[in-house]
């Protein structure tokens, strides 16, 4: 936010500025990111947790929420510019405390009228409370996607990272939540190779991305980052084990993606259009469950919401018709 100050310094000198206030920063932050459909809302930033592989806390500082009224006010001006799904961000966005918590403001939200979808990312898996389940199962506007990173499927190696939950801690938040939200679709983070991690270990996190069937999830190798305990734990792992364990994730993933995809076929749900497709007439657009969905529909435009009913999968996206659409009637008859 300090950017345009440091440029004019940097023209007669050097400009630094390592401070971190916990509240300046969000005052200079306009309605950003804005799409016709969708747009981005920043509530948090900052990490308290202090996992050993991480730079957040150093380089972001604490954990520090924008105030709700604030919140509401830039929500209500999205919405007015024809904005209909607003996505909550923070680096621990579920560690929200800005006057109330993040199932208290996501329910403030829901009230306003013309916000048509409420999403949020990234969450902590210590910081999913009970208030926050509730708000899955009560408010309708808030989707049934969630993106939970675990970072390994071993308990073992979570606890090096000091992520402060377990395998078993992490699964049974991921059963409370599919109980209040039976169609619930998951996404994670996985970071393979940190330090110390064993053959086993690597097994346990291939194991979980079977157990949970992840919707989508993103892989990294570990890499060090100078100032975090992991940099100086022994044990490193080499790259060639790095790359050969990553490589098999990732085909884990693949493969668990594409079954979330093919398990919504002929499901009927609400697309909300946001981009044009590849092919002329084509749209591209969100499903509830955060699905690319390409669909032609005569006379649709970017930012209408549509029910279609998903009819095939790929790895990354599904085809959809729309409901009731005159060629799909041709085509059954």
């Amino acid at each position: 936010h300090r950017l345009p100050d440091l440029l004019k310094q940097a023209e007669t000198g050097r400009a630094i500025d390592t401070d971190m206030p916990p509240v300046p920063k969000f005052d200079a932050l306009p309605a950003r990111r804005v799409a016709q459909a969708s747009a981005f809302l920043t509530v948090q930033e900052g990490c308290d947790k202090f996992c050993t592989f991480c730079v957040v806390p150093y380089t972001r500082g604490p954990e520090t929420s924008r105030p709700a009224a604030d919140l509401i006010a830039e929500a209500l001006a999205l919405v007015a510019r024809g904005v209909k799904e607003i996505t909550l961000l923070g680096q621990n966005v579920n560690a929200y405390h800005g006057g109330l918590t993040l199932a208290g403001l996501i329910r403030e939200l829901a009230a306003i009228d013309g916000l048509e979808r409420i999403r949020y990312t990234t969450s902590h898996p210590r910081d999913m409370t009970d208030d926050l389940l509730a708000a899955h199962a009560e408010v309708e506007k808030l989707m049934p996607y969630l993106h939970l990173p675990v970072q390994s499927g071993s308990s073992r190696v979570l606890k090096a990272m000091n992520r402060a939950h377990t395998r078993e801690s992490y699964l049974a938040t991921l059963a409370q939540l599919r109980a209040v939200r039976a169609d619930m679709a998951l996404s994670g983070d996985f970071i393979v190779g940190f330090p110390g991690e064993t053959e086993a270990d690597f097994e346990d996190t291939l194991s979980i991305v079977r157990e949970v069937k992840y919707a989508a999830a993103y892989s990294f190798k570990y890499s060090i980052r100078p100032g975090t305990p992991a940099a100086t734990m022994a044990d490193q792992v080499p790259e060639t084990v790095k790359d050969e364990r990553l490589a098999r994730l990732q085909a884990a993933i693949t493969e668990a993606s594409l079954a979330f995809n093919q398990s919504t076929i002929g499901r009927r749900c609400k697309v909300l259009l946001e981009r044009p497709g590849r092919k002329p007439g084509q749209l591209i657009g969100k499903t509830p469950w955060l699905q690319s969905a390409v669909v032609s529909i005569p006379g649709a435009a970017i930012g209408d919401i549509v029910e279609v009913e998903i009819v095939a999968a790929m790895p990354n996206s599904v085809e959809a018709v729309p409901v009731n659409h005159p060629a799909r009637e041709s085509a059954a008859a």
